[in-house]
């Protein structure tokens, strides 16, 4: 679906309302993202900040490089507080 809409001032800034039928086609409810690039601004849900995570930590596993860096060591804490 596209439409036209005008630009509003808002205060010192400016707004576009979105018809209620776009809004329930994107499924976009509270928060977007709004990115600027020339000639048009692109506004999108949200990505969640672990997006993609799995899949990468999956990567890492079957290529051997989920491996730690450094040996694992102990504290004191460790050998006199801790139960295991």
């Amino acid at each position: 679906m596209t439409t036209k809409a005008r630009i509003i001032r808002l205060g010192n800034s400016r707004g576009v309302r979105i018809p209620k039928p776009l809004l329930e086609q994107s499924g976009i409810e509270d928060a977007v993202e709004i990115t600027a690039a020339p000639g048009k601004i692109l506004i999108q849900k949200p990505s969640h900040p672990r997006e993609g995570w799995d899949l990468a930590f999956e990567s890492m596993a079957q290529s051997g490089d989920d491996a730690l860096l450094d040996p694992a060591t102990s504290t004191e804490w460790d050998d006199a507080e801790w139960t295991w």
